[in-house]
């Protein structure tokens, strides 16, 4: 079976390298992307197993993104992550069917066990 195809989408630079080493040192293939934008016209968009996205970016919010994503029939996990708590956006994630929604700076444990719920055949099943 093939490893799990992780897409990092942040406007940060440094986040975004810092989340690429994480998941990939957990044998996760990953792909970054500067905007959700990039990420849209990327040809790994398809092959996504789970999304983990900024929630405020320029042009295309993440929020935007798992909206947009979800009316266009892709359906897979997010984990969202921001720098601006906002109870609003929180609510809508969650409510869209996002798995986590982190604030920066967030512990990798955290990531690490959001990406396994994420990941795990039954979504409900919690990792072992």
């Amino acid at each position: 079976m093939s490893k799990p195809i992780i897409s990092i989408i942040d406007d940060d630079g440094s986040v975004r390298a810092a989340t690429d080493n994480l998941v990939r040192s957990l044998g996760y293939v990953v792909h970054t992307f500067a905007s959700a934008e990039e990420f849209l016209r990327s040809p790994h968009l398809h092959e996504t197993s789970c999304v983990i996205t900024d929630v405020r970016m320029p042009a295309m919010s993440g929020l935007e993104l798992q909206a947009h994503l979800l009316a266009t029939g892709h359906r897979f996990p997010f984990i969202f992550v921001t720098a601006f708590s906002v109870e609003g956006e929180r609510a809508q994630a969650m409510k869209a069917g996002a798995t986590c929604y982190l604030m920066k700076p967030f512990d990798g444990e955290v990531l690490i066990k959001c990406l396994e719920t994420a990941l795990a055949p039954n979504s409900e099943a919690a990792s072992k």
